[in-house]
């Protein structure tokens, strides 16, 4: 194993950055799509009616003007859209929405057609919102890929485009940069962050000879790399495409309104064409379609929607394509990413093993002594554990840090080393005797005057809630399978699926090995990925959910469907039950409503309902559908689980 070394040191031929390149600027959404440009126009018509007719006390027959002109700009293009569909045989709810339009400017109920259009408009801009959100996806991932690299040639540096390196050349990469390609580190000394890339949760050193992946942080050092790969060829560049590739064939979700609608439309044109036939009177199919008027589908699941991403938002969950709210609880398979989701993401000291004579606190006393002058993780972690247990530091002197050999200094007259296992395996058989045998996760080595005194071992802690809230899957969300999936190693996974619960674990996954389980896994069941790297990203695109932890990474958090802003399994079964919670009240307004309405058709039919008082009924039927679905922004105590939340 590496040892624990110091990892500030500068390079050997250190160079001044040059002015970082101006980046370009950041593509502006395109939220105002034509369909958002009708919603907007039909609400500002809407409103200007009620203005002008209950505050101005002006005829209707002056105001209903602002009306016809939402009817005709507005539900003018909607309804031939509508109409172009149909004859390509798409049908659905927008459909009769289309004819009630229509119905309502034939019998003068120009508010009831204006309302249809707001909410008809108002649900497609937001679908397509959804659908656009899927580009920013690459747009966030093509972004963190630097464009300059720093090509270093005769102790020169020059900034060349990403596309004119080639094998072989040398390039630096300064402090925090992120590297612009795949290589062996040639100059320098130091540590780079591949978690977003590898799923590690620890800084990986860096020193001459070891290789470097693209799309890693540079930590403070600076380093010289040669080149091993085009990066196009690189890392990086594979999960560019694998990402592609995901969200292209990625299944398009239909909403409740369309599977609800499609049926209900042909029920309510059969209704109206048999009332027209057994009555002989035009007026009665106009009043079916009046009464039919699908507005529980298009005023109640849009409600219950925005008031579910409300209560989500305000428990810091971010919801980012709000069609996963009706999918979320509908999932039969969960897969879990390892570090920084079952895991905290950084290393924690669990054991020390010492010789007879030594105790722990004197030990850790050595240790956090001499790990002050280290930037390593792992010097953090010993140095926080030595403050927790109150133990003082004791004074140091010759500090030294050599390649392979670790970190070394005097304390009380004695030489103190911190190493690894592979530099005491040189120190033959009297020391190597006392070691005791390797275990799972990292450890480092104290010697204390060349003799073996202590192991230290670290491993990345399980969340408290873990197993509770894995355990609580089953029963409560009606989980089938749970699956760990990591780019770690096998006997870590392992280790951390026993701890939480978990019975089936595939380690050592790429990226692109991620999304082919996450899409055969799919295709038996819908499927939830839950993650917070950039080595996630591609799986959440193809999983049937996906939800991301923390902000630590703007690409993951653009390819989730939800955001949990406080790193939390808790949080996690909050948003299933938000989303059951949301799914339940939504059908309860849409089916409910639309059962009532189907009553007042068959009565419209039968020539008991006439236009206008089917109207003036389907407005009440609506008042009822919305007040009905905002009871999802006053959430109960139903949103949170005791075994869960423990």
């Amino acid at each position: 194993m590496t040892p624990i070394t110091s990892v500030a040191a500068t390079s050997e031929d250190p160079v001044s950055p040059p002015a970082p390149a101006s980046r370009p600027a950041r593509p502006k959404s395109q939220f105002f799509s034509g369909t958002t440009a009708i919603a907007l126009f039909a609400a500002l018509g809407i409103a200007a009616y009620l203005v002008t007719l209950y505050l101005l006390h002006l005829p209707f027959n002056q105001c209903r003007w602002i009306l016809l002109a939402v009817l005709a700009v507005g539900g003018g293009p909607l309804v031939i859209d509508l109409a172009r569909k149909a004859f390509a045989g798409e049908f659905g709810s927008d459909l009769l929405a289309g004819m009630s339009i229509v119905a309502s400017a034939a019998l003068g109920e120009y508010l009831a057609g204006s309302i249809v259009v707001l909410m008809l408009s108002g649900g497609t801009a937001l679908e397509e919102y959804a659908t656009r959100r899927a580009s920013s996806v690459l747009g966030a991932l093509a972004k963190r890929m630097p464009r300059i690299a720093h090509r270093k040639q005769s102790e020169q540096l020059s900034d060349v485009d990403v596309s004119e390196i080639r094998i072989g050349e040398r390039l630096v990469v300064f402090p925090h940069e992120v590297c612009p390609a795949d290589g062996v580190v040639a100059e320098g000394r130091g540590s780079m962050d591949e978690s977003y890339l590898t799923g590690e949760p620890f800084l990986i050193q860096k020193v001459p000879g070891a290789t470097v992946l693209s799309g890693a942080l540079n930590g403070e050092t600076v380093l010289t790399i040669s080149v091993s790969s085009l990066p196009s060829d690189s890392r990086y560049s594979k999960i560019m495409r694998v990402m592609q590739e995901a969200e292209a064939n990625r299944p398009q979700m239909r909403r409740i309104a369309d599977r609800l609608g499609a049926w209900y439309t042909l029920f309510a044109l059969g209704v109206a064409g048999i009332g027209w036939i057994l009555g002989g009177d035009p007026t009665r199919f106009l009043a079916v379609l009046v009464i039919a008027t699908p507005c529980p589908l298009l005023l109640a699941i849009p409600v219950a929607i925005i008031g579910a991403i409300s209560v989500a938002a305000s428990r810091g969950i971010i919801i980012k394509d709000p069609s996963m709210l009706e999918r979320i609880d509908t999932c039969r398979t969960v897969i879990f990413d390892k570090t920084g989701t079952l895991t905290y993401g950084r290393p924690a000291l669990t054991d020390v093993i010492c010789t007879p004579g030594e105790t722990r606190e004197r030990i850790l006393q050595m240790a956090a002594s001499l790990e002050q002058y280290s930037k390593h993780p792992l010097a953090t972690t010993i140095s926080q554990a030595a403050e927790h247990e109150e133990i003082p530091l004791s004074i140091v002197s010759e500090i030294s840090e050599k390649p392979g050999e670790g970190l070394s200094g005097m304390i009380g007259g004695r030489r103190i080393q911190i190493t690894g296992r592979k530099k005491v395996m040189t120190l033959g058989d009297a020391v190597t005797s006392k070691l005791p045998p390797h275990s799972p996760g990292m450890e480092c080595i104290l010697l204390v005057d060349s003799d073996y005194a202590a192991t230290l071992r670290f491993r990345d802690a399980p969340r408290k809630e873990s197993r509770s809230f894995i355990t609580h899957l089953g029963p409560r969300h009606r989980v089938n399978r749970v699956l760990l999936l990591s780019g770690d190693r096998d006997a870590e996974v392992r280790y951390l699926a026993g701890e939480v619960g978990i019975t089936e674990v595939l380690s050592s996954q790429s990226p692109e090995d991620k999304v082919a389980v996450v899409k055969a896994e799919a295709r038996l069941a819908k499927t939830m990925f839950v993650g917070d790297g950039i080595n996630d990203a591609p799986a959440m695109q193809a999983a049937t959910v996906g939800v991301a932890f923390g902000q630590n990474s703007d690409i993951t958090a653009e390819a989730a469907d939800a955001v949990v802003l406080q790193p939390s399994l808790g949080k996690v079964d909050e948003l299933i039950h938000i989303g059951r919670r949301m799914r339940r009240i939504a059908m309860q307004s849409a089916v409910g409503g639309m059962a009532v309405s189907m009553v007042g058709m068959l009565l419209a039919a039968a020539g008991y309902l006439p236009p206008v008082a089917g109207a003036v009924a389907q407005e009440v039927i609506d008042v009822a559908a919305v007040l009905n679905a905002l009871r999802v922004v006053f959430p109960t105590g139903e949103l949170s689980d005791d075994s869960a939340a423990d």
